[in-house]
């Protein structure tokens, strides 16, 4: 069995590390590559860095706070927010990106997935998946975009299994109902989403305890928890997770 990650989350507005509830109140939470290179140095496995603003905002991503992080890490680097070409992925990964992800722009132009996926490899595309509950969809949950303003009818379920097949290479799956609450992931979404592909799953949004994450990589059937807050502002260490983890049988790595 693959070992399950655990990735600390840097959303960046304006230059600096943010933390909301279900994606407004923000507030700071410090500097990017002092946090990035924290989280590098206590035993992250990879690192998640999104612009959250860049696309509401219509404007290109913080490429010198991207390099900034880049440099001072040793892990991998997932880099999302305001891409919407391929020159911007270009622009992206040559300033120290691994990996990139989208959200919106796959919305809107679903072949840029197929494009950017031919061009790099699927290792490389992660495609961020914001989802709200809504009834009436078969699933339950609708797709939004631009940092969780828009809904756009989509059913999280099946455009999770629509990225598969454009090309993703991985799924970053944020319930913004839960997100930034500490109350726990969206089991039932993540499982969902689980079941239906056969791409690694990130899950996102309600991380508070180290039994919430156990419980989103077991019931929800998650290869990896992305966490912000917990993290952030010190209520858990990345080591004292991944001990919890591996106390009650988690393959991680440590």
């Amino acid at each position: 069995m693959l070992a399950k990650r655990i990735i600390p989350c840097l959303d960046v507005d304006a230059g600096r590390v943010v933390k909301g509830t279900k994606f407004v109140n923000l507030r700071d939470a410090g500097d990017p590559a002092e946090l990035a290179s924290f989280y590098s140095d206590e035993g992250a496995d990879e690192l998640v860095f999104l612009d959250i603003t860049a696309s509401v905002q219509k404007r290109d991503i913080l490429v010198k706070v991207v390099r900034d992080v880049a440099s001072v890490i040793n892990i991998p680097f997932t880099v999302g927010g305001g891409i919407k070409t391929k020159d911007d992925a270009d622009t992206v990964l040559r300033n120290g990106a691994d990996k990139i992800s989208i959200n919106t722009s796959a919305v809107q132009n679903p072949n840029l997935i197929k494009q950017l996926s031919e061009i790099y490899g699927a290792q490389c595309i992660v495609i961020a998946i914001d989802a709200l509950r809504n009834n009436k969809l078969p699933s339950g949950y609708e797709v939004y975009t631009h940092s969780g303003k828009n809904p756009t009818g989509l059913d999280a379920v099946e455009w999770a299994k629509k990225v598969q097949q454009l090309g993703a290479g991985e799924i970053l799956l944020t319930s913004i109902d839960q997100d930034g609450t500490r109350r726990g992931y969206d089991i039932e979404l993540t499982r969902k989403v689980s079941e239906e592909v056969n791409i690694p799953v990130i899950a996102s949004g309600g991380a508070g305890e180290p039994e919430h994450i156990y419980r989103v990589l077991t019931d929800g059937g998650a290869d990896a928890a992305l966490a912000a807050s917990i993290f952030h502002y010190r209520r858990y260490t990345i080591m004292q997770v991944k001990e919890y983890l591996k106390q009650r049988g988690i393959e991680v790595r440590v």
